[in-house]
């Protein structure tokens, strides 16, 4: 029980991490890149991270942590915003080799226009419920600057690809808050989110995962 977290972390990377050499796959080839935002966009997380665990939005049960601590979140924590990162990205450049998941410019823009203003007016109306109003306005305001701004030539491709990555984006966060065990091994205060869970998975962390992996293939794309 006690390192079923960093368990849920190795298992999370090390078929991708493993396929990465395959030679039709060659995920390798690109480890710098990854490895790079990676690191830019795991600071940001952290720090985002250790913010909301000091006040309580969320926090860890330590029945399922080998005990380790960066500043105030459990080592395996701070793996997460590598191991997930991996895996995802790794998906992202395995499916875009072998499939098309295009978006027209116009579609994608439609698309992100709805959605960010779902997420703006959910995000303005619950203001004073934290892990909320930052998810979605945060997510909302990226939406806007990569499709509107940037008009990056990735977004619809990634926003296709996130709807096949919820699949296992249920399984790990399912386990992480609670699934099929006693206890979550991550909690979370009601009073700063909407209340709504999937399962036992509270709504906006499809939101924050996304802005977590909107964010590193932002910059691995960039320096790729």
């Amino acid at each position: 029980m006690k390192g079923l977290y960093l368990l849920i972390d190795f298992c999370t990377v090390i078929v991708p991490f493993l396929f990465s050499f395959h030679p039709k796959l060659q995920f390798y080839k690109h480890f710098k890149a990854f490895f790079l935002s990676c690191f830019t966009v795991g600071t940001l997380f952290v720090l985002w991270d250790v913010y909301f665990t000091s006040i309580g939005v969320w926090g860890f049960n330590s029945d399922y942590l080998i005990g380790i601590y960066f500043f105030n979140l459990p080592i395996e924590e701070v793996l997460f915003f590598v191991c997930v990162p991996f895996s995802c990205v790794y998906s992202y450049h395995c499916l875009n080799l072998f499939y098309d998941f295009n978006m027209e410019q116009k579609t994608e823009q439609r698309v992100v226009a709805i959605l960010s203003s779902l997420l703006l007016f959910v995000g303005l109306v619950f203001y004073d419920r934290l892990y909320t109003s930052v998810t979605f306005i945060s997510l909302a305001l990226l939406l806007v600057f990569f499709s509107f701004m940037r008009r990056t030539s990735w977004l619809g491709r990634l926003m296709n690809i996130y709807l096949f990555l919820l699949l296992p984006f249920f399984i790990v966060n399912g386990i992480l808050t609670g699934t099929g065990l006693e206890a979550p091994i991550v909690w979370y205060n009601n009073h700063e989110n909407l209340g709504i869970r999937l399962l036992t998975i509270p709504i906006e962390d499809a939101f924050y995962g996304f802005a977590l992996i909107l964010l590193n293939v932002f910059f691995y794309e960039k320096w790729k």
